[in-house]
């Protein structure tokens, strides 16, 4: 596990992490935003690097990818972004999330030794395949990177197995079948779910999608060791695109009130 994220979960208090795209609305409001994020005490930032197809987001990140893309945000640009959050704040862990291509077009080698040099501390990637990892993960091992799971409720336990071999720093698990920003979650069946893994691996269990606000962070954090909030502020990036000072300030607000609904 990279250092800031074992230093993150050392305490057993809830962690709420934040998604946002970068980029988005445009690269200064974007580290804005994350500024803001970062000084309400969030635990761990996520930033998706905008992607043309992001096949497993919802409508609402989907048009966040697309805002960044037509600014011209290049992988190059989510670098810049986390660099500059490391002249802010050098503890709290940044993750990034997207889809293999972007790795891919850039060179395994050159992404990797690029989230080293600006510090970035896990990678999402949602759309390689555990069988499929084999060259990324290489390289994320040895870069003390970590590569972040995501585990669905329609994984099985042999599923499960095959996932938990190369994964590290905490496991993703998708509340809700489909994308992100739609249906919330049925508590009994996550719970259930949350024991099966816990029963396979010690590595924490942070839940995302369909979490929305305060009142979800609340009951789903109580069987996971933290939570993934997205959708709910990206949509309050695209309901006050013409009022950026208006923009930061509901962020701002809002993400003290889900700090609160983590307990801390």
């Amino acid at each position: 596990m990279s250092d800031r994220l074992k230093k993150t979960f050392e305490n057993k208090n809830k962690k709420l992490v934040t998604f946002t795209t970068g980029g988005d609305p445009d690269l200064e409001t974007s580290f804005q935003i994350l500024k803001t994020i970062i000084n309400n005490k969030i635990d761990i930032v996520e930033i998706g690097m905008p992607f043309s197809d992001p096949m497993a987001d919802g409508p609402t990140i989907q048009e966040s990818s697309t805002r960044s893309i037509e600014n011209g945000t290049t992988i190059q640009d989510i670098f810049e972004l986390v660099k500059k959050i490391r002249t802010l704040n050098n503890e709290i862990p940044v993750i990034l999330m997207g889809y293999y291509n972007s790795i891919f077009n850039m060179g395994i080698k050159e992404f990797t030794s690029k989230c080293v040099q600006v510090g970035v501390d896990g990678l999402i990637i949602v759309d390689l395949q555990p069988e499929e990892d084999a060259d990324l993960y290489v390289k994320t091992k040895e870069n003390n990177i970590d590569l972040i799971r995501l585990i669905t409720p329609t994984t099985n336990k042999e599923r499960l197995k095959t996932i938990l071999n190369n994964a590290s720093g905490f496991l993703y698990y998708v509340t809700v079948t489909g994308i992100t920003g739609q249906n919330s979650a049925n508590l009994n069946e996550l719970e259930t779910s949350i024991n099966l893994i816990r029963s396979e691996s010690n590595l924490p269990i942070v839940a995302g999608f369909g979490i929305k606000n305060r009142k979800d962070v609340e009951s789903i954090s109580a069987f996971t060791d933290g939570v993934v909030v997205g959708s709910s502020i990206v949509n309050i990036i695209k309901d006050n695109i013409s009022d950026k000072k208006n923009m930061l300030k509901k962020i701002d607000l809002f993400t003290q009130d889900l700090k609160k609904g983590a307990g801390s």
